[in-house]
């Protein structure tokens, strides 16, 4: 059965859509079968992996709405071992469309189980607000993956995504955990991204990835060639970081020529 991870926050620019690709991308390669489900009306992540939308036949927007089964609207990619369940601007509807319907909290939920047992991961790359959308995602899975920058700010969004992953789990599922907290563009020279990691150290510990992404030009230039970075440029340090994300995520221990290629790119 594979594992549901819903990455999640209600703020924007945090890199949800970005870390969803380039951690899918890296796991597909190493032989996992992978399934994105883009929840977000951006559809970032469908761009992302270089899915055309327009003509694009069944998406999110239908299986939420029961038009389709979660089957019929996955799409295979030219990506090794990834398939995404797209979304375009109708998902944006999906908002009030779900508020009369039945189940609307499970919705999400109703659909993977159907397919979860064909992969061995299962990403949703949930909206940021914390609307219908994103808890039919919350409800659906099995763990949360919050992508952060190290700012104050993100702290005080921070707090109100464990306010709500606290009410999911008092409503709608029991089991819902954080499956770890990870810092996008990151800085290690400014002093404020250090005291931020140190702050949410000190709340959530041992749920902070030690692999922080820096800021990366090949990292933000791939979803406009609509592809991971990996497969954009493989020697970027983009790519580099997410491979560690990757193997921390696998809970796999360094070799001695990767830490060697971190200490080299963070000089």
């Amino acid at each position: 059965m594979g594992k549901v991870i819903a990455v999640a926050n209600q703020k924007g620019g945090v890199g949800k859509s970005t870390t969803v690709v380039n951690l899918a991308a890296y796991l597909g390669s190493r032989g996992f079968r992978v399934l994105c489900i883009d929840m977000d009306a951006q559809g970032n992540t469908t761009t992302g992996f270089g899915i055309k939308k327009k003509g694009i036949g069944a998406t999110a927007y239908d299986m939420l709405l029961g038009n389709v089964k979660a089957e019929e609207a996955v799409l295979s990619t030219e990506f090794e071992n990834i398939s995404i369940i797209p979304a375009t601007a109708d998902l944006a509807g999906a908002e009030i469309e779900l508020i009369k319907m039945e189940n609307r909290f499970q919705r999400l939920k109703m659909q993977v189980l159907t397919i979860r047992d064909n992969y061995d991961y299962i990403f949703i790359d949930c909206p940021p607000a914390l609307g219908l959308l994103t808890l039919n995602g919350l409800t659906a899975c099995d763990a949360v993956m919050v992508p952060m920058l190290a700012e104050y700010y993100a702290l005080e969004g921070l707090t109100q995504l464990m306010h709500t992953l606290r009410l999911v789990r008092s409503n709608y599922n029991p089991s819902l955990e954080i499956g770890g907290i990870v810092f996008t563009m990151y800085d290690n020279r400014l002093n404020v991204s250090r005291q931020v990691v140190e702050e949410v150290q000190k709340y959530f510990p041992e749920k902070v990835y030690q692999t922080k992404i820096p800021r990366n030009v090949r990292l933000s230039e791939a979803p406009s060639y609509g592809k991971p970075v990996m497969y954009y440029d493989k020697a970027s340090k983009g790519a580099l970081f997410y491979e560690l994300l990757g193997k921390e995520f696998l809970g796999e221990a360094l070799d001695n020529k990767t830490k060697w290629r971190m200490r080299r790119a963070m000089a």
